[in-house]
Protein backbone atom coordinates (compact mmCIF):
# COMPACT_ATOMS: atom_id res chain seq x y z
CA UNK A 1 0.00 0.00 0.00
CA UNK A 2 1.37 3.41 -0.98
CA UNK A 3 1.91 5.91 1.70
CA UNK A 4 -0.85 8.63 1.40
CA UNK A 5 0.14 12.12 2.11
CA UNK A 6 0.05 13.94 5.54
CA UNK A 7 -0.19 17.30 4.64
CA UNK A 8 -1.23 19.47 1.72
CA UNK A 9 2.79 20.82 1.95
CA UNK A 10 3.91 17.38 1.83
CA UNK A 11 1.89 16.35 -1.44
CA UNK A 12 2.99 19.98 -3.12
CA UNK A 13 6.04 19.28 -2.70
CA UNK A 14 6.02 15.41 -4.02
CA UNK A 15 4.01 17.10 -7.23
CA UNK A 16 6.98 19.40 -7.93
CA UNK A 17 9.46 16.55 -7.83
CA UNK A 18 7.60 14.75 -10.07
CA UNK A 19 7.74 18.26 -12.44
CA UNK A 20 4.21 19.86 -11.51
CA UNK A 21 4.61 22.78 -10.50
CA UNK A 22 0.72 23.33 -8.52
CA UNK A 23 -0.98 26.05 -7.13
CA UNK A 24 -2.33 26.53 -3.89
CA UNK A 25 -6.04 25.54 -4.42
CA UNK A 26 -4.14 22.87 -6.90
CA UNK A 27 -2.83 21.38 -4.34
CA UNK A 28 -4.80 21.51 -1.55
CA UNK A 29 -8.15 20.12 -3.39
CA UNK A 30 -5.72 17.42 -4.72
CA UNK A 31 -4.93 16.20 -1.51
CA UNK A 32 -8.03 16.22 -0.15
CA UNK A 33 -9.20 14.05 -3.40
CA UNK A 34 -6.78 11.64 -1.69
CA UNK A 35 -7.32 11.69 1.89
CA UNK A 36 -10.87 11.70 1.78
CA UNK A 37 -11.40 9.40 -1.34
CA UNK A 38 -13.21 11.58 -3.30
CA UNK A 39 -13.27 11.97 -7.36
CA UNK A 40 -12.06 15.24 -8.66
CA UNK A 41 -13.37 17.37 -11.40
CA UNK A 42 -10.73 19.84 -12.64
CA UNK A 43 -12.06 22.14 -15.41
CA UNK A 44 -10.78 25.09 -17.66
CA UNK A 45 -9.25 25.50 -20.98
CA UNK A 46 -7.68 23.00 -23.13
CA UNK A 47 -3.78 22.82 -22.08
CA UNK A 48 -3.51 24.52 -18.40
CA UNK A 49 -2.45 21.30 -17.24
CA UNK A 50 -5.59 18.97 -16.06
CA UNK A 51 -4.05 15.82 -17.34
CA UNK A 52 -0.97 16.48 -15.97
CA UNK A 53 -2.10 16.45 -12.68
CA UNK A 54 -3.67 13.62 -12.87
CA UNK A 55 -0.47 12.12 -14.22
CA UNK A 56 2.29 13.99 -11.52
CA UNK A 57 -0.48 12.53 -8.67
CA UNK A 58 0.01 8.99 -10.01
CA UNK A 59 3.90 9.60 -10.44
CA UNK A 60 4.50 10.89 -6.73
CA UNK A 61 1.88 8.09 -5.38
CA UNK A 62 3.57 5.46 -6.96
CA UNK A 63 0.80 4.11 -8.80
CA UNK A 64 -0.77 2.73 -11.98
CA UNK A 65 -2.34 5.84 -14.19
CA UNK A 66 -5.15 4.38 -15.93
CA UNK A 67 -6.18 6.48 -18.49
CA UNK A 68 -10.19 6.78 -19.78
CA UNK A 69 -10.02 9.16 -22.64
CA UNK A 70 -13.32 10.23 -23.68
CA UNK A 71 -15.15 11.09 -27.03
CA UNK A 72 -18.48 11.40 -28.52
CA UNK A 73 -20.68 8.60 -28.84
CA UNK A 74 -18.49 6.36 -26.13
CA UNK A 75 -20.16 3.37 -24.63
CA UNK A 76 -20.37 1.21 -22.02
CA UNK A 77 -18.50 -1.60 -23.34
CA UNK A 78 -15.56 1.17 -24.37
CA UNK A 79 -15.25 2.23 -21.16
CA UNK A 80 -16.19 -0.58 -18.43
CA UNK A 81 -16.14 -3.73 -19.99
CA UNK A 82 -17.81 -6.24 -22.63
CA UNK A 83 -17.87 -10.35 -23.22
CA UNK A 84 -15.45 -12.10 -25.40
CA UNK A 85 -17.87 -13.34 -27.32
CA UNK A 86 -15.31 -15.45 -30.10
CA UNK A 87 -13.77 -17.30 -26.82
CA UNK A 88 -17.93 -17.95 -25.27
CA UNK A 89 -18.65 -18.97 -28.48
CA UNK A 90 -15.61 -21.53 -28.40
CA UNK A 91 -16.61 -22.89 -25.19
CA UNK A 92 -20.14 -23.43 -26.44
CA UNK A 93 -18.87 -25.52 -29.50
CA UNK A 94 -17.08 -27.36 -27.10
CA UNK A 95 -19.46 -28.31 -24.41
CA UNK A 96 -21.05 -31.86 -24.78
CA UNK A 97 -23.87 -32.00 -27.06
CA UNK A 98 -27.47 -32.21 -25.00
CA UNK A 99 -25.95 -29.89 -22.20
CA UNK A 100 -28.98 -27.74 -20.77
CA UNK A 101 -28.84 -24.05 -21.31
CA UNK A 102 -28.59 -23.25 -18.24
CA UNK A 103 -25.09 -24.95 -17.81
CA UNK A 104 -23.34 -23.33 -20.50
CA UNK A 105 -24.95 -20.02 -19.82
CA UNK A 106 -23.21 -20.37 -16.35
CA UNK A 107 -19.98 -21.42 -17.90
CA UNK A 108 -19.60 -18.56 -20.47
CA UNK A 109 -20.51 -15.85 -18.37
CA UNK A 110 -17.71 -16.20 -16.01
CA UNK A 111 -14.86 -13.67 -15.31
CA UNK A 112 -12.24 -15.51 -17.82
CA UNK A 113 -14.51 -14.23 -20.27
CA UNK A 114 -14.67 -10.91 -19.52
CA UNK A 115 -12.73 -7.85 -21.16
CA UNK A 116 -11.72 -5.59 -18.37
CA UNK A 117 -11.89 -1.63 -19.95
CA UNK A 118 -10.01 1.22 -18.04
CA UNK A 119 -12.95 2.08 -16.10
CA UNK A 120 -13.37 -2.35 -14.60
CA UNK A 121 -9.43 -2.29 -14.60
CA UNK A 122 -9.53 0.54 -12.10
CA UNK A 123 -12.06 -1.08 -9.98
CA UNK A 124 -10.54 -4.56 -9.97
CA UNK A 125 -6.97 -4.03 -9.76
CA UNK A 126 -5.16 -5.39 -6.84
CA UNK A 127 -2.98 -2.39 -5.81
CA UNK A 128 -4.62 1.22 -5.82
CA UNK A 129 -4.37 2.86 -9.44
CA UNK A 130 -5.13 6.49 -10.48
CA UNK A 131 -7.79 6.75 -12.25
CA UNK A 132 -7.95 9.95 -14.99
CA UNK A 133 -11.40 10.19 -17.06
CA UNK A 134 -10.22 12.87 -19.67
CA UNK A 135 -12.46 15.45 -21.43
CA UNK A 136 -15.41 13.89 -19.96
CA UNK A 137 -17.42 16.56 -21.53
CA UNK A 138 -16.96 14.95 -24.88
CA UNK A 139 -19.49 12.19 -23.86
CA UNK A 140 -23.15 12.57 -23.42
CA UNK A 141 -25.33 12.94 -20.02
CA UNK A 142 -25.98 9.03 -20.67
CA UNK A 143 -22.46 8.55 -19.79
CA UNK A 144 -22.42 10.32 -17.06
CA UNK A 145 -25.73 8.70 -15.87
CA UNK A 146 -23.51 5.67 -16.23
CA UNK A 147 -20.28 6.68 -14.03
CA UNK A 148 -22.84 7.91 -10.98
CA UNK A 149 -22.30 4.55 -9.20
CA UNK A 150 -18.48 4.20 -9.78
CA UNK A 151 -18.02 7.74 -8.47
CA UNK A 152 -20.44 7.37 -5.53
CA UNK A 153 -19.66 3.59 -4.01
CA UNK A 154 -16.89 2.62 -6.68
CA UNK A 155 -18.71 -0.19 -7.58
CA UNK A 156 -20.23 -1.72 -10.57
CA UNK A 157 -22.80 -3.65 -11.15
CA UNK A 158 -22.57 -6.62 -14.50
CA UNK A 159 -25.73 -8.00 -15.22
CA UNK A 160 -24.28 -11.53 -15.41
CA UNK A 161 -21.96 -11.12 -12.23
CA UNK A 162 -23.72 -9.10 -9.89
CA UNK A 163 -21.77 -5.99 -8.14
CA UNK A 164 -17.98 -5.75 -8.05
CA UNK A 165 -16.70 -3.38 -5.72
CA UNK A 166 -13.01 -1.92 -5.46
CA UNK A 167 -10.94 -4.07 -3.03
CA UNK A 168 -8.17 -0.71 -3.34
CA UNK A 169 -10.26 2.67 -4.34
CA UNK A 170 -8.78 4.28 -6.58
CA UNK A 171 -7.73 8.21 -7.01
CA UNK A 172 -10.52 9.63 -9.57
CA UNK A 173 -9.58 12.35 -11.57
CA UNK A 174 -12.32 14.08 -14.14
CA UNK A 175 -11.53 16.54 -16.48
CA UNK A 176 -13.28 18.69 -18.60
CA UNK A 177 -12.57 21.47 -21.12
CA UNK A 178 -15.72 23.25 -20.28
CA UNK A 179 -17.57 22.93 -23.76
CA UNK A 180 -20.46 21.71 -22.37
CA UNK A 181 -22.45 22.28 -18.97
CA UNK A 182 -21.89 18.90 -16.90
CA UNK A 183 -24.84 17.36 -14.93
CA UNK A 184 -25.53 18.62 -11.38
CA UNK A 185 -25.66 14.64 -10.42
CA UNK A 186 -21.92 14.28 -11.55
CA UNK A 187 -20.75 17.11 -9.26
CA UNK A 188 -22.39 16.63 -6.42
CA UNK A 189 -20.34 13.39 -6.19
CA UNK A 190 -16.43 14.99 -7.04
CA UNK A 191 -14.82 17.76 -5.19
CA UNK A 192 -13.87 20.72 -8.14
CA UNK A 193 -11.07 22.20 -9.32
CA UNK A 194 -11.08 25.21 -11.90
CA UNK A 195 -7.55 25.30 -13.52
CA UNK A 196 -7.11 28.75 -15.81
CA UNK A 197 -3.74 29.78 -16.95
CA UNK A 198 -1.22 30.56 -14.94
CA UNK A 199 0.30 34.16 -13.40
CA UNK A 200 3.42 35.34 -15.55
CA UNK A 201 5.39 34.68 -12.61
CA UNK A 202 3.93 30.64 -12.02
CA UNK A 203 4.48 29.77 -16.01
CA UNK A 204 8.11 31.35 -15.36
CA UNK A 205 8.33 29.15 -12.87
CA UNK A 206 7.28 26.30 -14.75
CA UNK A 207 9.39 27.28 -17.75
CA UNK A 208 12.24 27.27 -15.61
CA UNK A 209 11.68 23.84 -14.70
CA UNK A 210 11.62 22.31 -17.26
CA UNK A 211 14.25 24.04 -19.14
CA UNK A 212 16.71 25.50 -16.49
CA UNK A 213 19.69 26.17 -19.01
CA UNK A 214 17.62 28.90 -21.24
CA UNK A 215 18.65 32.33 -20.21
CA UNK A 216 16.43 34.17 -17.56
CA UNK A 217 15.93 37.16 -19.66
CA UNK A 218 15.02 35.08 -22.29
CA UNK A 219 12.35 32.50 -20.53
CA UNK A 220 10.98 35.78 -19.05
CA UNK A 221 10.75 37.37 -22.97
CA UNK A 222 9.26 33.80 -23.48
CA UNK A 223 6.05 34.19 -20.96
CA UNK A 224 5.28 37.72 -21.26
CA UNK A 225 5.33 36.94 -25.25
CA UNK A 226 3.02 33.71 -24.27
CA UNK A 227 0.83 36.18 -22.32
CA UNK A 228 0.00 38.77 -25.21
CA UNK A 229 -0.39 35.63 -27.94
CA UNK A 230 -3.14 34.63 -25.55
CA UNK A 231 -5.09 37.74 -25.22
CA UNK A 232 -5.86 38.01 -28.82
CA UNK A 233 -8.67 36.13 -30.37
CA UNK A 234 -7.15 33.11 -31.50
CA UNK A 235 -8.89 29.16 -32.45
CA UNK A 236 -6.34 27.74 -30.18
CA UNK A 237 -4.03 29.98 -27.58
CA UNK A 238 -0.80 27.99 -26.47
CA UNK A 239 -1.04 25.79 -23.92
CA UNK A 240 1.55 25.72 -21.03
CA UNK A 241 2.86 22.25 -22.89
CA UNK A 242 3.77 24.56 -25.65
CA UNK A 243 5.03 27.33 -23.54
CA UNK A 244 7.66 24.57 -22.59
CA UNK A 245 8.17 23.36 -26.22
CA UNK A 246 8.99 26.67 -27.36
CA UNK A 247 11.47 27.26 -24.48
CA UNK A 248 13.39 23.72 -24.83
CA UNK A 249 12.99 24.69 -29.35
CA UNK A 250 14.72 28.31 -28.26
CA UNK A 251 17.28 26.58 -25.71
CA UNK A 252 18.62 24.16 -28.74
CA UNK A 253 18.88 26.84 -31.37
CA UNK A 254 20.96 29.20 -28.78
CA UNK A 255 18.62 32.11 -28.67
CA UNK A 256 19.81 35.04 -26.22
CA UNK A 257 17.01 36.96 -27.16
CA UNK A 258 13.10 36.12 -28.62
CA UNK A 259 13.40 39.63 -31.38
CA UNK A 260 11.37 40.07 -34.11
CA UNK A 261 13.29 37.59 -36.57
CA UNK A 262 13.41 34.58 -34.11
CA UNK A 263 9.69 34.85 -33.11
CA UNK A 264 8.72 34.58 -36.62
CA UNK A 265 10.92 31.73 -37.15
CA UNK A 266 9.65 29.88 -34.10
CA UNK A 267 6.00 31.19 -33.27
CA UNK A 268 4.78 27.87 -35.05
CA UNK A 269 6.03 25.99 -32.05
CA UNK A 270 2.99 28.02 -29.97
CA UNK A 271 0.35 28.60 -32.89
CA UNK A 272 -0.88 25.87 -34.56
CA UNK A 273 -3.82 27.71 -37.42
CA UNK A 274 -3.15 29.15 -40.42
CA UNK A 275 -5.38 31.98 -39.18
CA UNK A 276 -3.93 32.16 -36.21
CA UNK A 277 -0.29 32.44 -37.33
CA UNK A 278 -1.77 35.78 -39.11
CA UNK A 279 -2.98 37.35 -36.53
CA UNK A 280 0.36 36.94 -34.47
CA UNK A 281 2.44 37.59 -36.80
CA UNK A 282 0.45 40.65 -37.47
CA UNK A 283 0.17 41.99 -33.51
CA UNK A 284 2.76 39.92 -31.42
CA UNK A 285 5.44 40.57 -34.59
CA UNK A 286 4.75 44.08 -35.27
CA UNK A 287 4.78 44.57 -30.88
CA UNK A 288 8.16 42.82 -30.83
CA UNK A 289 9.62 45.22 -33.82
CA UNK A 290 8.37 48.47 -32.13
CA UNK A 291 10.00 47.10 -28.93
CA UNK A 292 13.49 46.56 -30.35
CA UNK A 293 13.71 50.20 -32.29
Amino acid sequence: MDALPESVAELADGLRAAGYLPGNSTALVAFLAVRLNKPVLVEGPAGVGKTELAKALASHLRRELIRLQCYEGLDEAKALYEWNYRKQLLRIQAEAEGAAWSEVQDDIFGEEFLLARPLLSAISAAEPVVLLIDEIDKTDQEFEAMLLELLSDFQITIPELGRIAASSQPVVVLTSNNSRELTEALKRRCLYLWLDYPALEHELAIVRLHAPELPETVARKLVEVVGMVRELDLKKPPSIAESIDWARALLLLGARDIDEATFAQTMSVIVKHRTDLEIVAARVGVALSAAAT
